[in-house]
């Protein structure tokens, strides 16, 4: 795969995160899944470890999602950098009839 083929599917995932990002219904879930996580967590009596560590983890994984999709756009928008940068480049070969 080239690299402007890399470039264009990663944009193009970017997109969808930001769809996944923007959906009131799948931030509605993390923020419910956190808050019921939390609660839960804070209610675990003083000898029962392991469910703190395991409601722990189950917070520290809705962030660790929600951060994933963040990156994904990030990457993204360095990819549509890239790709119109690769653009301008083709174009200035092809003005000077270097290519």
């Amino acid at each position: 795969m080239s690299d402007e083929n890399r470039l264009e599917q990663a944009a193009a995932r970017a997109v969808r995160a930001q769809q996944l990002l923007d959906d009131e219904i799948l931030s509605e879930a993390f923020a419910l899944l956190e808050e019921n996580y939390t609660a839960a967590w804070r209610a675990t009596t003083i000898d029962d470890v392991g469910a703190r560590e395991k409601l722990f983890l189950a917070i520290n994984v809705v962030g660790k999602v929600r951060d994933h999709l963040g990156v994904v756009v990030a990457n993204g928008k360095l990819a549509k950098a890239e790709l119109k940068e690769l653009s301008q480049v083709t174009e200035r070969r092809k003005r000077f009839g270097i290519v």
